[in-house]
């Protein structure tokens, strides 16, 4: 894996990904940040070798790299998941490749569903801890201790300082802003009911179908990382009804505006 970074950081160092400062990475249906950012170099995924390809209709499938508040960034515009047939080092291989050309920050974003029913679609949630229910780990492969600890710490996923300003962040600029618990299943199927009162059980706020891999490597790479569930609906199991994606992502597309002022103001400060 190792050699396959390497050739993959060196064709988007020629293409001119040069000294990128922050990671971002986009779920579905969040793009209008790319609207912020003076792009200056953009990849297709199937351009990039050794790279996945988006097979998600709402993942656009691209690596762009400019600048963002005086920060050189590079954005991932649509992610890979478990469900699309990948492997969970498939997955976060963006993620390595990204640390290797020399990122120090990590921010992820994502839409998911509001198990805690204090929680409306609409708003936005910090991630303070998770729980995975991919039935699997990016780091159990051979070889995993050449690039990191094998048995990566996970007391505190999310870097505490970068948590503590975007808090101080959305009360400076009057966003509701809940903090909790993503956990994230495999999917692409919904979950039933029973799975929801579940997941309340267990201790979840938000369910979603990706972020805790990407979350696990950064950890393992010791790369600070952050991430912000975007809530596009709400999973209440005494009145739950068919779910419709296209109202999933139209809700995502409203609340997006308040992750872009998180986001921003936190890039100023980092």
């Amino acid at each position: 894996m190792i050699k396959y970074i390497e050739e993959t950081a060196a064709y988007l160092q020629n293409k001119g990904f040069e000294k990128p400062e922050i990671g971002i990475i986009l779920g579905t249906g969040l793009g209008q940040l790319l609207d912020e950012i003076e792009i200056l170099v953009e990849v297709s995924y199937n351009h990039i070798p050794n790279f996945p390809t988006a097979t998600v209709e709402f993942h656009k499938g691209k690596m762009l790299y400019g600048n963002l508040e005086g920060k050189k960034v590079i954005v991932m515009q649509g992610r890979f998941h478990l469900y699309e047939g990948y492997t969970l080092q498939d997955v976060t291989y963006p993620v390595r490749v990204m640390h290797h050309l020399g990122i120090k920050t990590l921010l992820v974003s994502n839409a998911s569903g509001a198990i805690n029913l204090d929680f409306n679609k609409g708003e936005l949630m910090l991630i303070d801890d998770h729980i995975n229910l991919q039935g699997g780990s990016p780091l159990a492969f051979k070889g995993v201790e050449k690039m990191g600890s094998r048995f990566t710490d996970m007391s505190a996923p999310y870097d505490a300082e970068i948590n503590t300003k975007i808090i101080q962040i959305a009360a400076d600029k009057g966003i509701k802003l809940h903090q909790g618990v993503y956990a994230s299943v495999v999917g692409p199927q919904l979950e039933t009911r029973a799975e929801y009162r579940y997941l309340k059980i267990i201790g979840a706020d938000a369910v979603g179908m990706s972020t805790v891999p990407e979350i696990i490597v950064a950890n393992h790479l010791a790369l600070p990382v952050a991430a912000v569930s975007v809530l596009t609906d709400e999973c209440d199991p005494d009145n739950l009804k068919p779910v419709n994606i296209e109202e999933i992502i139209a809700m995502a597309a409203k609340a997006e505006p308040n992750m872009i002022i998180l986001f921003k103001e936190l890039i100023k400060s980092l």
